[in-house]
């Protein structure tokens, strides 16, 4: 049977219909979601598009799109910006093609620079790996908690318990002062990394439109929130796009209880995976994640190439030593605090990663 793409823009997208479709899907994840587009449209003003085809009036795949226009630089189109991955969810690979296509197509339409295309579970998986290159770390989990404690190694069940034993506690819900304790942490993290942040509306905004498939654990220690993180939910997947802790703080290992409290609360919520995100193979991050079971998966960033037909692989970025960089991050490091969360959302909403 023919197959029929339309292209929507949010505010007019069957938004029950697409969802619907992304759910029954084994594909989708969490970010694939009509939802992860509201927030980034409410909370930054950045227009999204949805490609999708049908067959028979009934959704046979989604393409989900967001236009970023940074100033003074090209416009392009990101299918997703602001996570690890996007790009097109189809019944078969030719349906997949034609929402590529349409997605150049729109580029043109719209007068925009590129299309860049974020893919998880290439097609083509390895066992190879090279150190520094990106990848997800996945964890399939076991059915509850209890089963998946049980497959820890004593050193990082007495890391859990060290934690515990230091007077640290860990709430996971969705109340907003949870979520203004995770800021509070974030923000304070990622000046010490001298990376802009996002602002506290992004997170509110992501709440407002994932409702129940959102939730935030925030480590306190007599009531300072110490560690926090996020985790988004969908398709019996669990994944936690930010974690932050304080640095003065890690001999205590808030890091190890929140990440044990989220495992624990999404696994005895019928999760099968839970994705710890991006890390460079081999490197700090990627060592953290590995010790409570993750397995990479590969990333395939690339961007869509009019003229040959075939696509460009992007450089995912690893931990930049230029000299340019160092400077960037030591003076961001130094800016005070007020300072650097009023700049840092007006920067880092036209910062795809």
């Amino acid at each position: 049977m023919p197959v029929e793409v339309r292209v929507f823009r949010l505010a007019r997208c069957p938004r029950e219909e697409l969802d619907r479709y992304l759910r029954k899907t084994g594909e989708a994840g969490p970010y694939h979601s009509i939802s992860w587009l509201e927030a980034i449209e409410k909370a930054y003003r950045h227009q999204s598009r949805v490609i999708a085809a049908y067959r028979n009036d009934e959704v046979c795949g989604v393409l989900p799109l967001v236009i970023i226009k940074p100033p003074f630089m090209a416009p392009r189109l990101i299918s997703l910006p602001f996570c690890d991955y996007g790009g097109p969810v189809a019944d078969d690979d030719s349906i997949r093609e034609r929402l590529l296509a349409a997605a150049k197509e729109l580029k043109t339409r719209e007068g925009l620079n590129s299309v860049e295309i974020r893919v998880r579970n290439p097609a083509v998986e390895t066992d190879t790996w090279n150190a520094g290159q990106k990848v997800r770390m996945v964890l399939s989990l076991p059915g509850s908690s209890q089963a998946l404690f049980t497959t820890f190694k004593p050193k990082l069940r007495s890391q859990i318990r060290k934690a515990e034993k230091n007077g640290l506690a860990c709430c996971v819900g969705m109340e907003d002062e949870l979520l203004r304790g995770f800021y509070s942490v974030f923000c304070d993290n990622m000046r010490r990394l001298g990376s802009p942040v996002h602002s506290l509306s992004f997170f509110q905004a992501l709440r407002e439109a994932y409702g129940p498939r959102m939730v935030v654990a925030v480590v306190d220690l007599d009531g300072l929130p110490v560690g926090a993180g996020i985790v988004l939910l969908g398709n019996e997947e669990a994944c936690i796009p930010w974690a932050s802790t304080l640095a003065e703080y890690n001999h205590l290992a808030p890091n190890m209880l929140l990440y044990w409290r989220l495992l624990e609360w999404v696994s005895d919520r019928g999760a099968k995976t839970f994705d710890f995100g991006r890390s460079s193979f081999g490197e700090g991050t990627f060592r953290f994640k590995k010790q409570w079971g993750g397995q990479p998966k590969a990333l395939r960033w690339h961007r869509l190439d009019d003229a040959s037909g075939s696509d460009n692989p992007i450089v995912v970025p690893s931990d930049l030593k230029s000299t340019i960089r160092k400077w960037i991050v030591a003076g961001w490091q130094c800016l005070p605090p007020d300072l650097a969360n009023w700049l840092g959302p007006k920067i880092r909403r036209y910062i795809s990663l």
